[in-house]
This record gives C-alpha cells, sequence and structure tokens, in this order.
C-alpha cells in the first residue's frame, strides 16, 4: 500500500471545506482504484478482470433509514410521509459536522462526474468517498468528463459516503446508525453506515426526481430505453422481474441506459453513464450483453467464486438474492454515446400479472396512462421475495415510488401532457400468466411478448382491430403477427370464463383500492382512466 498512497494529486483544500489533513485522490482511473482497491483489501479480482466487493451488513437500500431536510425549500413542495421522511436541519447540521470531523487523516477518493447526458439539464457531482470500490462504482454509474471538462468543473451537488461513519439515534434525529440524508438546499447527499453502493446512485436520482420535474418541466422517469436504425425511440417502465431489461436489450437496436432516464421537450436522455444489473441465475445464455459485460473495470457485489476457481458462481445466494453487477455503459457493444435520442414514438408498462387478468397488450387512452403510470402495478410470486408463498399485488407509483421527492400526480400530469403533445402510443404488456393465475395457467411465451413490441414499434397494431376491456377500458388488439389470435384475449384463455371475470373485478378493485391514497390530489382526468369496479 504504501507505494499507492504517497502524495494526493491536489490538495484537499482545492475541493473540500473539511477535512485539511486528509489525503485525497481526484478523479483516479479505474486502474488505479482497483490497484488501491485491491492493496486496502476491499476485494478481489474475478476470472474475467471485474472486481469482487461485498457490501457489509446492507446489501440493499434502506428506504426507512433515508431522510430528507425539511427546510424553507421542501417543506411545501415534498410529498412527506413513509418515503419522504422529513429530518431537521439543526439535525443535518449535527451529523454533517460529525461526519465532516471523522473524515479527517482519511485516505478520501474524491470524484467529479455528471449526472445526465444532454447538457442543457446535466448536473455537476463532486463524490467524496471512503472506499476505492465505492468511487469506481461512480466512475462506473455517472458520467464521465474529459480531462477539458475538469479543467473549469464547478460542482452543483456534492455525495459524502463514509460507511464506517454511524449517526447516534439517541441525538442526531435518526432511526438508526445508518442513513442516506438528501439535503436540497444545500445540495448535498450524506451517506453514512452502510456499505451498498446503490444510495449514492439513488440519491441522486431522487434529487434529479425534485430539480428536473420541479424546476425545469422536464419528466425524470424509472425506466430503460432504446432506440432503433430509423430513430424511433421506445421507453420500457416496469418492476423487478416484469422483464425490462431483457425486452429493452434488442440487438436490433441501440440501447440508450437501462435504468433512469429525461424526457425533455425534444428528447429523451439518460441520466447515467453506466448499468447497474442484478446477476441472480445470469448466464450468458440468457443475457449476453450483461454477462459479457462483467469484465475489468466493472464491478460485482456480493457475490461468491465456484469452489477453487476465481470464476463467479451467479447462482449463489448466500449472501443475497440482490447481487449486483455495475460497469460503465460502453461495456454494451450496442450501447448509444452520448446516450440522448429524440422524444419517444411508444411507451411500454411492463406488469407480471400473476392473476392472468391483464391482456397480452393492450393500447391505453391518455387517462389510462396517467392513472396505470400512478398506479404501477406488478404481482409478485413464490420465489422472488422471502415469505411470499403465492401471489402478492405490488403497485409502486411511476414505477419508483421510494425514488419521488414530489406528490405522483405531478409526475402523472407531466407524463399525460408530452404524451399527448407528441402522440405518443403507450401500451400495457402483461409479460405474466395467461390461461389462468400463478398455479393453474402458465408464463406468457417470451416469443410472444417480443413479437408484440415488436409489432408495435413497427406500427403493425396502430390500425389494428381491437375491443375494448369491459372492466379496465384498454384497446386490445384482436390480431397481432406471429401471435395467435386466441391469445391476445386472456378471458378465451382462461378454461372458465366466469372465473376470468370474477377475478376481473377483484383486479380492479384492488386498483381502485391502492388508488386511494392519491385521489385527493389526482384530476378528473386521471381519474377516468380508472377501471369499472360495480
Amino acid at each position: 500500500m504504501q507505494d499507492l498512497v504517497q502524495e494526493p494529486k491536489t490538495s484537499i483544500h482545492s475541493f473540500l471545506p473539511f477535512a485539511s489533513s486528509a489525503k485525497v485522490f481526484y478523479n483516479l482511473t479505474p486502474a488505479e482504484l482497483v490497484e488501491h482497491a485491491l492493496a486496502r483489501k476491499e476485494g478481489k479480482l474475478t476470472s474475467t478482470g471485474a472486481f469482487m466487493a461485498d457490501t457489509g451488513k446492507f446489501t440493499g437500500r434502506s428506504p426507512k433509514d433515508r431522510y430528507v431536510v425539511k427546510d424553507e425549500l421542501t417543506q411545501d413542495s415534498v410529498w412527506w410521509g413513509d418515503i419522504n421522511i422529513p429530518l431537521s436541519e439543526s439535525h443535518f447540521e449535527r451529523i454533517y459536522d460529525k461526519m465532516t470531523r471523522f473524515l479527517e487523516e482519511k485516505d478520501l477518493y474524491v470524484r467529479d462526474a455528471y449526472a445526465g447526458a444532454d447538457p442543457d439539464y446535466r448536473l455537476n457531482l463532486r463524490v467524496v468517498n471512503t472506499l476505492a470500490w465505492h468511487n469506481l462504482f461512480c466512475s462506473n454509474m455517472f458520467l464521465r468528463p474529459t480531462s477539458k471538462e475538469l479543467q473549469d468543473f464547478e460542482h452543483d451537488f456534492t455525495i459524502i459516503c463514509a460507511p464506517e461513519f454511524e449517526a447516534d439515534p439517541e441525538t442526531d434525529g435518526v432511526s438508526n446508525p445508518n442513513f442516506a440524508i438528501l439535503n436540497l438546499s444545500k445540495r448535498v447527499i450524506l451517506i453514512g453506515g452502510t456499505g451498498y453502493a446503490g444510495e449514492m446512485k439513488k440519491g441522486i436520482f431522487s434529487v434529479l426526481n425534485f430539480i428536473l420535474p420541479y424546476q425545469r418541466h422536464v419528466l425524470s422517469m424509472h425506466c430503460s430505453a432504446n432506440v432503433g436504425n430509423d430513430g424511433d425511440t421506445a421507453i420500457f417502465f416496469g418492476l423487478s422481474g416484469t422483464g425490462k431489461t431483457t425486452l429493452s436489450a434488442d440487438p436490433n437496436r441501440k440501447l440508450i441506459g437501462d435504468d433512469e432516464h429525461g424526457w425533455t421537450e425534444d428528447s429523451v436522455f439518460n441520466f447515467e453513464g453506466g448499468c447497474y444489473a442484478k446477476v441472480i441465475d445470469l448466464t450468458r445464455e440468457k443475457e449476453p450483453e450483461i454477462y459479457d459485460a462483467i469484465k475489468f473495470g466493472a464491478i460485482v457485489e456480493n457475490t461468491r467464486f465456484k469452489p477453487g476457481t476465481r470464476d463467479v458462481d451467479f447462482f449463489n445466494k448466500e449472501v443475497t438474492e440482490n447481487t449486483r453487477t455495475a460497469y460503465p455503459i460502453h461495456h454494451i457493444a450496442n450501447s448509444l454515446e452520448p446516450s440522448i435520442a429524440s422524444v419517444p414514438k411508444n411507451i411500454f408498462f411492463l406488469t407480471a400479472d400473476a392473476f392472468g387478468v391483464i391482456p397480452p397488450i393492450s393500447r391505453l387512452n391518455k387517462s389510462q396512462a396517467m392513472y396505470h403510470f400512478i398506479s404501477g402495478y406488478t404481482a409478485k410470486v413464490a420465489g422472488t421475495e422471502m415469505g411470499v408463498t403465492e401471489p402478492k399485488l405490488t403497485f409502486s407509483a411511476c414505477f419508483g415510488a421510494a425514488f419521488l421527492p414530489l406528490h405522483p400526480t405531478n409526475y402523472a400530469q407531466l407524463f399525460g401532457e408530452k404524451m399527448e403533445k407528441n402522440e405518443v402510443n403507450v401500451w400495457l404488456v402483461n409479460t405474466g400468466w395467461t390461461g389462468g393465475p400463478y398455479g393453474v395457467g402458465s408464463r406468457m411465451k417470451l416469443s410472444y411478448t417480443r413479437a408484440m413490441i415488436s409489432a408495435a414499434l413497427e406500427g403493425k397494431l396502430d390500425f389494428a382491430p381491437m375491443h375494448v376491456d369491459p372492466v379496465f377500458g384498454f384497446e386490445v388488439p384482436k390480431i397481432c403477427p406471429n401471435v395467435p389470435a386466441e391469445v391476445l384475449n386472456p378471458r378465451n384463455t382462461w378454461a372458465d370464463p366466469n372465473a376470468y371475470d370474477e377475478q376481473a373485478k377483484e383486479l380492479a378493485a384492488a386498483f381502485v383500492k391502492n388508488f386511494e391514497k392519491y385521489r385527493e390530489y389526482a384530476s378528473p382526468e386521471i381519474l377516468t382512466g380508472a377501471p369499472k369496479v360495480k
């Protein structure tokens, strides 16, 4: 380690108003960060050259320990509650002072980076890490400035992440020693007590979800996106297990990004410079793009080796099922750089409906699109989450409730405006069950889903004959190339159509019940998109 840590590349005073005696390593290259991380015993190299690290006690985000500072800027704008938990200004200052004193005489890895591929909406970041591999994570996940851009770089937002530092719940206004705190006025994110790197990425996503819609009239979206050879952009929304990553990874289309995007007046742009993908049960056959991206410069989290090798055992769940990889987007062969494309022509809401009710593909009008955007529906089945033994309804507002500082109706209203202005088709796609609920029916064939999405993208469904779903009101195609006609109407796939009708009523009632918490702030236009429940 001695030969790696001699003199910092520049003085601490150029970067931080604290920790004057710390050693700073500024914008190290991926190779340098890997050297530091190995020398500090932060992890190991795999057989493909990727860096393997453990995140410690926390192998995922801790949403109940995420706080937003309540002050003049946020008190009337933030959607307060279980998602955005308020923290006082005085408690923030107390934790900030203790945390920055803790960083004195530490080795600090400082990185300047961007969030937002569109220069007109870019957020300049300064990231301060106590772990070298965390700084590599930020190099992968955020956009990387050129040497020339760094010469005059002025940061808009600072992230300070120190897993070794813990808060005192008795005096610091937090529930547990671990925390992630957003101060939108002072433009600082503090993260402590957790080694889960995704807290940094999602912290900045939450910031953009406040700044862009609230101040810039840009819709921030938790989605993947790709673009065809003719410049036609498609967006894919969907919760875990719905096929968002699989269906947006198309060898005939370029990947804009896999998780976070903004929709401006004339473009869709990626917020990030990399991908953060789950790798549990990963194989080259199932996900060749992700599998081949795990090479030198990439990170794998909480994975284990096959015995006696340095080969990653992607089927090993002894640490967590939330094993992940983080890699720069250029590790994907057909990625688009810079990751900016035109406004979307087609948007897909993906749901894995375990109740066998939602049609395999249906077209939504503006009201329905806004309603289902807020609803963010899917269903979890046995094996996807501990304790889940039968289908479980899941609703996540805007397909990303955990990262929304504003009330969901703000995003839905903006979504509807942009949809109408740009004449966008919105499709609801069921990648879940047909012929009956989970345990009775069967999972929708991936080949059928791909054929339906291709037909939508190619305009082959624009003038197809449709019937209207009597409960949800969707337009459902009667024909689709390369898909049997009987598959398109889910009621026809059930052995007992009356049982389908009862299941459809139950699911519709669940939608209405879930929406009650948003009804007060929803416009009449949004409420018109609700299913019909007698």
